[in-house]
């Protein structure tokens, strides 16, 4: 019987035994014997224990974690196997405050149990598994008898130089067409006849990536290979578990195959290497490390992506929801963004650098105006040195003790007094420190972490190649990432999106879904009364107030005679779909137009609401309920969310509980608006590429469609990408289409940057 140890940070009153369901037995040590101790730290721990002794040792929490092995990721490593014998897992003393990790602890628990019984046995990896070469005609052999066993699926990986085609080149690629056995060839031995054998083998047969937008991209680039068939296990898993962060090839690797943490060993020598060499991360590329170090981790990647792609597809298979998401969104989503961010997002760059310097005095005059503050002046006075608006500390000292604001209850991880926006801003209303700290604050990081960052990362054409994701989000909506975050641009200040300029000949189309999410919710509820009000046309919210009210007045008069019912009926509209109450209600309208609006008021606008919109209501209640009783829904496209936290039986708080019905609801609503974006999107590129038009799609932001369009094609680019978006996907108003806003500029600011800092060409 193995020996085991279980490590806890310090006692606790846990009954690891039943647990573990008294599986086995273990010894129990704790890493700090002081009871007085809160938060164990590195200082506080004086275990004595020879691990030698023991098989196997549990360590439970980030504490335990971080002492023997120096990692700092628990739930990446929980119940699994580190060093040969350490086993992370997470402190269930957590679960009671974050029941979303009830799911990884029982997985961690299960896998520990077969670990110490001996089912499951941590694979020795050797020459026989992973191999590597630098010589010609050994790589040559190798492809010769894969394309000989005509296998079904060849998985494929590469180890480039960096993170973009054009700014890296590819050190070496990794095969595996057994998952038995895996080799990483070394792109230097490549020659012509290396290169042909392999065009040929991809195009021919199955090819299975993790993260095939990434890979595929490099290889075409460099190499011109085509994929006709591809698979992406990253996307796969995406739809097994939909939540972001968890889908990292090692991260599964070290969940469903049984080779545990076989990259560490690189990692370990990488770290050391930066050390030695006093390099940052930012001066590290992956072409320092030596052939030889590298060979055994690469090749393991070609081969877990095939152990990975045999048990996804089976569950992927079984389930025809996730299957014609597959097939019909992700897998073309994936070949559409390759090539949409390889159009690359065009930027301006003279336009750039005047918008550096157009910041920089906004920044400067804006700093001027804080320290002209009387206020501020006898601060520095009492403190005898000047003001650091940057100082958390110093400003923490002038608001709340100095000033004499009252704090506004929110505080920092370290219980301080939070200074973040959202504090600022409240804090605004009561003085001007507040706000001219808060408007320095949000114009240095238009500069720092926009402008400054993307002059730099100009390709030649000028162009920025940056990320957007398929599996970034729960609902499905597009997430950005890279050199650029795009779903993150500043709305208030146009001008980052005024730098985002079409070249000459050219312009930038912008198109919109309008009310999108109503628009949905109105057809999958099949509420008629909520769908004529798209059928009338005029202004949606001014209708919804007019049906709701039944106002004596037309549509187009509704804005100004009933202003306070039509902000009541446009706050109910959106609110509801979000969970919102008769409080919520209350403050948004009152907010909204400057009058105030009662709770009552609030509940009376409600019920009227739902009488007028009946079937909607009816709705909402139906999927409540069957979130509640299930865990779980399927959106009109086949995605689907799991909400475990919602089922009556869970452990989770009622807040908890009701957060995730609302997020259920959601997610049935805006995942259906955004798949019917991307669709619109996808079918979009397809055809102007078949037309030879010159317009490209560079970017989908939010709801919007992002296009360079020759001037002369902007006729034929709008009709295409409208007949697409509205296209009957099963899930269109009869007689209302989904509404489409074009705008049609030089730039994507569409006018504002030149009406706020006039015309720099």
């Amino acid at each position: 019987m193995a020996k085991v140890a279980l490590i806890e940070p310090k006692r606790s009153s846990t009954n690891f035994s039943s647990l573990f369901n008294n599986a086995f037995d273990f010894d129990q040590y704790q890493l700090c014997s002081d009871p007085s101790v809160k938060k164990v730290l590195k200082t506080n721990c004086d275990i004595s224990i020879n691990t030698d002794e023991y098989d196997w040792v549990i360590l439970v929490g980030s504490e335990a974690v971080k002492y023997f092995t120096k990692l700092t990721k628990v739930v990446e490593y929980s119940g699994t196997v580190v060093n040969e014998k350490f086993i992370p897992v997470l402190n269930p003393s957590q679960l009671s405050f974050k029941p979303e990790l009830k799911k990884p602890w029982e997985d961690a628990k299960d896998s520990i149990i077969k670990y110490v019984s001996g089912e499951v046995k941590l694979a020795v990896i050797d020459e026989s598994i992973a191999t590597g070469t630098q010589d010609t005609e050994v790589a040559k052999a190798w492809i010769s008898n894969m394309i000989a066993a005509k296998p079904d699926y060849i998985a494929l990986d590469s180890e480039t130089s960096g993170l973009y085609p054009r700014n890296g080149h590819m050190i070496g690629i990794s095969l595996s067409y057994t998952g038995k056995d895996g080799i990483y060839i070394d792109t230097d031995c490549f020659d012509e006849e290396i290169e042909m054998m392999l065009k040929y083998a991809f195009s021919s047969t199955k090819v299975i990536f993790h993260n095939a937008k990434f890979d595929m991209a490099f290889f075409e680039y460099h190499f011109g290979f085509e994929f006709p068939d591809f698979e992406d296990t990253m996307l796969l898993h995406y739809l097994i578990d939909e939540n972001p962060g968890g889908h990292g090839l090692k991260q599964l690797s070290l969940k469903f195959t049984p080779y545990g943490d076989y990259e560490k060993p690189m990692y370990d020598w990488i770290d050391e290497y930066k050390r030695s060499n006093r390099l940052n991360q930012s001066n590290f590329s992956w072409d320092m490390i030596p052939f030889d170090i590298m060979k055994t981790y690469a090749a393991m990647d070609a081969v877990c992506t095939y152990l990975l792609y045999e048990k996804f597809s089976v569950v992927i298979e079984r389930n025809s929801n996730l299957k014609r998401v597959y097939d019909e969104i992700l897998i073309p989503g994936c070949r559409f963004l390759m090539e949409a961010q390889d159009n690359g997002v065009p930027f301006d760059p003279q336009r750039l650098l005047k918008s550096q310097s157009l910041m920089q005095e906004e920044i400067d005059a804006a700093i001027n105006q804080l320290y002209e503050v009387e206020a501020v002046r006898e601060f520095e006075k009492a403190q005898e040195k000047e003001f650091n608006p940057n100082s958390t500390v110093q400003l923490r000292s002038l608001l709340f003790d100095y000033i004499g604001l009252k704090p506004t209850g929110k505080e920092t991880g370290t219980g301080a007094h939070s200074t973040d926006a959202e504090v600022l801003q409240l804090l605004g209303k009561e003085h001007d420190v507040p706000r001219y700290i808060l408007n320095i604050r949000q114009k240095s990081k238009i500069k720092n972490t926009y402008l400054d960052k993307i002059i730099p990362q100009l390709d030649r054409d000028r162009r920025l190649r940056t990320n957007f994701n398929l599996h970034g989000t729960t609902s499905g909506r597009l997430s950005s990432s890279g050199k650029l975050n795009m779903q993150q641009l500043p709305r208030d200040n146009p001008i980052v999106k005024g730098c985002i300029r079409a070249k000459d000949g050219n312009k930038i189309v912008a198109m919109d879904l309008t009310t999108a999410e109503v628009y949905v919710a109105a057809k999958l509820a099949e509420d008629e009364a909520l769908m004529d009000v798209f059928r009338s046309g005029g202004n949606f919210h001014s209708s919804i107030a007019k049906t709701v009210f039944k106002l004596p007045c037309d549509v187009d008069d509704v804005a100004e005679l009933y202003g306070t019912q039509r902000q009541a009926a446009k706050a109910v509209t959106f609110g509801i779909m979000y969970g919102a109450g008769p409080s919520k209600i209350s403050q948004q309208v009152t907010k909204d137009s400057g009058e105030y609006f009662s709770v009552s008021e609030a509940k009376a606008v409600i019920r009227d609401y739902f009488r007028t919109f009946h079937r909607l209501e009816k709705w909402i209640e139906t999927n409540q309920k069957f979130i509640k009783k299930h865990g779980f829904i399927y959106s009109f496209f086949g995605r689907k969310r799991r909400l475990h936290e919602a089922k009556d039986d869970s452990s989770a708080t009622p807040g908890q509980r009701n957060h995730s019905i609302r997020s259920g609801l959601n997610f049935l609503i805006q995942s259906t608006a955004s798949d019917i974006n991307l669709l619109g999107a996808i079918d979009t590129h397809k055809t102007i590429k078949q037309r030879n038009m010159k317009s490209r799609i560079f970017a989908l932001v939010h709801d919007s469609i992002l296009a360079e369009v020759p001037e002369n094609e902007v006729e034929e680019y709008s009709a295409i990408l409208t007949k697409f978006i509205q296209m009957d996907r099963g899930v269109s108003i009869p007689g209302a289409p989904i509404g489409c806003d074009f705008d049609v500029h030089d730039d994507y600011s569409l006018g504002k940057f030149e009406k706020m800092y006039g015309d720099y060409a």
